[in-house]
């Protein structure tokens, strides 16, 4: 089979009847009669938008042919831009074996995508993990977040960033990831395999969708604890027991009862996800290294979807082979701060994202349609360690949650959120209330919002550079410095604070006391090793292996 990449398609190839098409264009890049594609299956479809009067596809296809049209064509090759080479189908994951028992099952904190996928790998190595989660299941997880997002009381370990599937449950399921890891197929085609749909693998910018994804994750843990694995939900990690610098157990409780538990564990992998301060705490209470670590905080800002449709797409921007658009931008300021997008969600609301009483967080999230008037995505402004006082280093954390505390307080005190206009935001005024005009945008936060001068709220750095920064991200994306567009803060919880240091090679923390190799096993985007679902389902997969080598040698 081959697999011929970089071909330019026109958008109409992308509808249910663009088959003919696909096969026809396959035939002319490769030299060949259609009668000699016996068949062809898509592989990877971006959209390249960079001209707006000649906005079309670029695919890569696997192209079934006989054995000797396939010899003909690799040996004489195609025409660039188009790359033409044999085709290996992917061959599935296996997960190592141990080579001896090990002493206990191992334990998993967090059952976010590292957790979850490191308790996969653990599940079939044969090693039966048991997984603590301080929140619900992702049904009773479900109601009660949408519960809050009505109206109701707070419930501080089930909600957008604790409990089954972690924060990115309740996100737009995106899959996109800087890392380049051949692993990162294994997590495509893992969520295919529990019911994710097919498309994510070859979209370009794969995507799940909050209301596809907690079913996918509820059929991974029912496939864990078939395995042999366990899952206790309602399970907060409270400390580690460690008798010669080597963990020994963990002590946890159950939130809902208050009753208490030690479980034997010599291996420990934390994925506690980057809203687990009280584990950061007790981590650095128990003396083991942490260190301050690069993050952002910033706004949500939403526009009309269709707006950002036009804004990428020009004219095509209603051809039906193309959803909503996206986009991703950066900008590096003249005193060198950088100002960015992250986690844009498509057709998709702002969420109700806070976990601690008196504190407002939000989070942006969309379903698999993307079909929602707004597109919104975070601005965040990077902070670096020297931007926090002293030498604590959970200094970050304390940030954050000034943050959220003075957006509590801005917004009346109710879990309202605190909004502005992009216009009266530049023009350093309050709004009191959202723009008129083609162009007005009805913020989504669910709970409401109140009208107000975010500047008040942010620290002046985020402030000052997010005015500085929204003009020039205007210039990359017209229409993004909107007037009428709103901003909805703050968004704080976009990466973890700190990292849990741990060694390159066997993944595991050194204890207290310096001894290496202890048996804690930091993971995912919490410790501070990842940024995002995908990122931090391959570190859990990594982890894993790490823990299993263990038992190799």
């Amino acid at each position: 089979m081959l697999e011929v990449s970089n071909i330019a398609l026109p958008l109409d190839a992308g509808l249910p009847e663009g088959g003919p098409s696909v096969r026809a264009a396959l035939a002319r890049v490769l030299g060949l009669d259609v009668l000699d594609i016996q068949g062809f299956n898509l592989l990877k479809r971006s959209v390249d938008a960079r001209k707006k009067h000649d906005v079309h596809f670029v695919c890569t296809y696997a192209v079934q042919v006989d054995h000797a049209v396939q010899e003909r064509v690799l040996e004489r090759g195609v025409k660039p831009p188009v790359n033409v080479k044999l085709h290996v189908p992917y061959a599935g994951y296996r997960a190592p074996e141990p080579e001896r028992a090990l002493p206990e099952r191992p334990v998993v904190v967090g059952f976010g995508p590292a957790g979850l996928f490191c308790a996969w790998v653990l599940a079939q190595a044969g090693t039966n993990p048991i997984v603590l989660e301080r929140g619900r299941d992702v049904d009773a997880r479900t109601a009660d977040v949408e519960a809050f997002s009505k109206g109701g009381p707070l419930d501080a370990n089930s909600n957008v960033q604790f409990g089954e599937g972690g924060a990115g449950t309740f996100s737009d399921g995106k899959l996109t990831s800087g890392i380049k890891n051949p692993r990162c197929a294994d997590v495509l085609h893992a969520f295919v395999d529990f019911g994710a749909p097919a498309e994510i693998l070859w979209q370009a910018k794969p995507h799940i969708g909050t209301d596809r994804l907690a079913g996918t994750v509820r059929a991974m843990r029912e496939r864990i604890i078939e395995l042999g694995g366990e899952v206790r939900f309602n399970t907060r990690l409270d400390g580690l027991d460690l008798v010669d610098d080597r963990v020994r157990a963990v002590r946890c409780t159950d939130v809902r009862s208050g009753d208490s538990e030690v479980i034997p564990a010599s291996d420990v992998v934390l994925a506690c996800g980057h809203s687990a301060r009280d584990t950061f705490a007790m981590l650095k209470d128990a003396g083991f290294a942490m260190e301050r670590k690069s993050f952002a905080a910033g706004v949500r800002i939403e526009h009309l979807q269709r707006d950002i449709n036009r804004a990428q797409y020009g004219s095509a921007a209603t051809h039906p082979a193309l959803g909503a658009a996206d986009y991703k931008l950066a900008v590096h300021l003249p005193a060198g701060r950088g100002v960015y997008t992250f986690c844009m969600c498509p057709g998709g609301e702002v969420v109700c994202a806070a976990s601690e009483d008196g504190g407002v967080c939000v989070n942006g999230m969309s379903r698999f349609a993307r079909d929602g008037r707004n597109a919104n995505a975070a601005v965040l402004v990077g902070i670096d360690p020297e931007d926090l006082p002293g030498d604590d280093v959970l200094a970050g954390v304390e940030l954050q949650r000034q943050m959220e505390q003075a957006a509590y307080a801005a917004a009346g005190g109710t879990y309202a959120a605190p909004a502005q206009t992009v216009g009266d935001y530049l023009a350093n005024r309050s709004s009191s209330g959202p723009a008129r005009g083609k162009h007005a945008v009805q913020p989504t936060y669910a709970r409401g919002v109140v009208w107000c001068d975010l500047r008040r709220v942010l620290p002046g750095f985020i402030g000052d550079a997010l005015a500085d920064a929204l003009p020039l991200l205007d210039r990359r994306l017209k229409g993004f410095a909107n007037p009428a567009a709103v901003l909805t803060g703050v968004e704080a919880r976009s990466s973890s604070p700190v990292r849990i240091v741990r060694d390159r090679t066997t993944c595991m923390a050194d204890a207290p006391d310096g001894t290496a190799g202890c048996g804690l096993y930091p993971c995912g985007e919490g410790a501070g090793y990842a940024g995002g679902i995908m990122s931090a389902a391959v570190d859990g997969i990594r982890v894993a292996e790490c823990l299993i080598g263990r038992y190799q040698r």
